[in-house]
């Protein structure tokens, strides 16, 4: 059993939290683990985690970048963690567990305040994600969802437009996916077209989702209350990316 979860935002211990949840409360078998990017890649908070109190993941964990993580350092840190979580870079295909999917991190442009250059995905990257194989893809997993698919928008960032990427309805035809997950929104979400069921995933804290080996999706809610613990939160609050309550931070 895969278990899908987006948006830790360097709360790391979220992802065993949920493990142990999903196993020993559940009686579910996780095999490894997806993250749709807001990891939280950032120099310190992994050094902290990682070396300094030597802790790791119970699961294997694949991720893809979101909008908040070190983008100037990013391939370094990603390439100095790699035995603790595997990164998967963007417009690129993976077979996990018997699935194929197509990875492809990063956000839409928000706002120059918020929006790191390096979180924006870009035409290159739509581009490279449509060079493979028409049938080399079973799910898309994305930071930000696909525009169109109906996503409401976040009470506060209306200003912002209709929420995703441009170019998504490409990637959905070309591959026609059973699947495609993405999170950045912190709000469960479905819909379905002719071809491919889509799924917003919250915040880990609020809960995550199994994906079995026949593309049974199950959306799990188990709330996990957290404190807040760092200056990248500090800094998201000041710019009103997150709200103090940590409910709606994009």
């Amino acid at each position: 059993m895969i278990m899908i979860v987006s948006d830790t935002h360097c709360y790391y211990e979220m992802v065993n939290i949920q493990i142990n949840y999903a196993e020993k409360v559940l009686g579910y078998d996780i095999s490894s683990v997806i993250h749709l990017g807001d990891f939280g890649i950032y120099k310190h908070h992994l050094k902290d985690y990682f070396k300094k109190r030597k802790e790791k993941f119970i699961k294997p964990l694949y991720c893809i970048d979101g909008n908040h993580e070190d983008f100037n350092h990013l391939d370094k840190l990603v390439k100095k963690y790699k035995d603790y979580f595997t990164y998967l870079p963007r417009g690129t295909v993976h077979d996990i567990e018997g699935y194929r999917f197509l990875a492809l991190g990063g956000a839409a442009y928000m706002d120059s305040m918020i929006t790191e250059r390096g979180a924006v995905i870009t035409n290159q990257q739509i581009n490279k994600s449509l060079s493979h194989p028409p049938d080399s893809v079973d799910i898309v997993i994305s930071h930000d969802c696909p525009m169109g698919i109906g996503v409401p928008n976040t009470p506060g960032f209306e200003h912002f437009g209709e929420p995703g990427f441009p170019r998504g309805e490409e990637i959905a035809a070309r591959f026609r996916p059973r699947l495609w997950f993405f999170g950045h929104h912190h709000k469960w979400f479905d819909s379905k077209d002719d071809n491919t069921v889509y799924y917003g995933l919250s915040g880990i804290w609020k809960g995550f989702g199994l994906l079995d080996d026949n593309y049974n999706f199950t959306m799990i809610s188990n709330r996990v209350e957290w404190e807040e613990s760092g200056f990248i939160e500090k800094i998201l609050i000041k710019l009103k990316i997150i709200r103090p309550d940590s409910a709606s931070f994009k």
